[in-house]
């Protein structure tokens, strides 16, 4: 099209709008079209430049893919742009289910030992077991070899209805198991039971397209035992689907209760309400968030505490309160744009400040004592304050803990645990036998033996004296997910020594 032709073509559409300008006011406008072209049009020219004249060939798509993640860099620290495999990947994480074979495994050496083998899925149906050791996914070894664990996870994903061959490793006995993949749920409620005849328990670790069902069914299970008051833990819950924060919302809060608003230079402001018919709006409720609690988790902690429907235990969240919109490409890439800010219903915007040393933003808290002391915590730098404060716990920490834990000992002994008692814990199915059982174990007496005999490590009676209690909460933890009961007996375990859960009991 040539100047006279747009210059026309533009001039219809105002008349036909009902819109007369002068002859300067259009020139004007025109100046400024090309201006804002001509800005953007540097791009094209560049990359027209390199693909014209540089020295060696061009990998079009690779220099494509480096330019649009550096111009997006440029935005805020979460526009991005996602190659196809990344995109798949982040949708197929947030989706509810993957294709795969059905465990979960820890590698607390050099091999992979399997933890879960979930309910229904193809390695459950095939007799794969809690204990496994991983070998072999088809001819490729990965134990005994410091193979990465993704590639691990990338080896046994695949399309459903393909076969896998893992090899794994039974007491003395080598078992090959050919697996046909299937579509496997993911889960974002971990663990949900009572900690007392009245108070329920449910940590959240993130928010999928299955959360609010999820939490919903849980949350019901919980109430029927008699639960009167619910603790969420949302720490280190870095987000994920906003409508999921919404619906979460919805269950606690009267009708026209303000959740959330969103607004951007070109987005107008939107308010979200409550309906009024939230299953949960008689339950008691208490968030535990962290400096890892983000986006999701923080939409939904924000309206509970401004609606006083809430305590919040903890430390000052992560402050993301970003709406990324999503735009895919037909070559499976795509990019998640900033469009708006997200605003707790009394106006507090969620979205910490952008800086030049943003990502390291957590170290900075430590550094200036806000994980020490509530008075070095600001609303201004973003996130959700909590209404009880708890400071980081760094009593409980001698060099035997931190040892073992880099050697990942408390691990690799619960392994060797279920090694030797494999019938005893399968066959445990509720928490008070869980708990009779490990009181008889001797666990800290085996424990030790165990860092000494395979790694050479040993407290001296100062050390112990201090990470006791801490250290065998932990091993006991460890062994205790190996029975039925799971990561619920994990997390019930765990929370003996959880400074934060044990504030918002008090909070009670």
């Amino acid at each position: 099209m040539n100047r006279s032709s747009f210059v026309a073509l533009i001039l219809g559409v105002l008349l036909g709008a009902g819109v007369v300008m002068t002859a300067d006011r259009l020139s004007q406008n025109r100046r400024m079209l090309r201006t804002k072209y001509d800005d953007w049009r540097k791009i094209n020219l560049v990359l027209q430049t390199v693909d014209e004249q540089y020295v060696d060939s061009v990998d079009r798509g690779k220099v494509t893919d480096a330019a649009v993640s550096a111009a997006l860099a440029a935005l805020d620290p979460h526009s991005v742009y996602m190659p196809p495999r990344r995109l798949e990947e982040t949708e197929e994480d947030l989706s509810g289910n993957f294709s795969g074979i059905g465990i979960q495994f820890n590698v607390p050496n050099d091999t992979a030992v399997v933890i879960e083998v979930i309910p229904g899925g193809p390695a459950e149906k095939l007799g794969m077991q809690p204990g496994d050791r991983l070998l072999k996914v088809d001819t490729t070894s990965i134990a005994g070899v410091s193979f990465p664990q993704d590639s691990m996870v990338r080896r046994m994903k695949g399309p459903s209805g393909t076969k896998v061959t893992v090899t794994v490793r039974r007491g003395s006995e080598d078992i090959p198991f050919e697996i046909t993949r299937a579509k496997i749920p993911t889960h974002s409620v971990d663990a949900a039971f009572m900690v007392n005849d009245t108070t329920g328990f449910l940590r959240l670790s993130k928010f999928s397209r299955t959360t609010a069902e999820e939490f919903v069914l849980a949350a019901l299970d919980l109430k029927k035992k008699g639960m009167s008051h619910l603790i969420v833990d949302l720490r280190d819950n870095s987000g994920g689907f906003f409508d999921q924060a919404l619906t979460l919302s919805n269950l606690f809060l009267e009708k026209g209760k303000l959740i959330v608003y969103m607004e951007g230079l070109h987005r107008k402001r939107e308010d979200y309400y409550a309906d009024g018919r939230g299953l949960l709006r008689d339950i008691g409720l208490t968030l535990l968030v962290s400096d890892g609690s983000a986006s999701s988790s923080e939409i939904f902690a924000g309206a509970m505490q401004d609606n006083g429907r809430a305590t919040l235990v903890g430390r000052r969240t992560f402050g993301k309160g970003l709406v990324q919109e999503p735009v895919n490409f037909t070559d499976g890439s795509g990019i998640r744009l900033t469009v708006a800010r997200f605003y707790t219903p009394s106006g507090r915007c969620i979205q910490k400040p952008y800086s030049d040393d943003y990502q390291y933003d957590i170290y900075k808290r430590y550094e200036n004592g806000e994980m020490l002391a509530a008075d070095s915590m600001n609303v201004a730098n973003g996130g959700i304050i909590p209404d009880v404060f708890v400071p980081i716990d760094t009593t409980k920490v001698e060099s035997f803990y931190i040892n073992c834990n880099r050697k990942a000992t408390p691990m690799r002994f619960a392994s060797a645990w279920f090694d030797a008692h494999r019938a005893e814990l399968q066959a445990i199915d509720s928490y008070p036998e869980l708990v009779r059982y490990l009181e008889k174990a001797d666990l800290e007496r085996h424990f030790l033996a165990f860092a000494k005999a395979k790694d050479g490590l040993q407290p001296t009676a100062k050390e112990w004296a201090v990470e006791r209690s801490y250290m065998l909460a932990q091993v006991q933890a460890l062994v205790g997910r190996y029975s039925k009961l799971g990561d619920n007996a994990f997390y019930h375990l765990y929370l003996q020594t959880d400074e934060v859960f044990k504030a918002a009991m008090a909070s009670l």
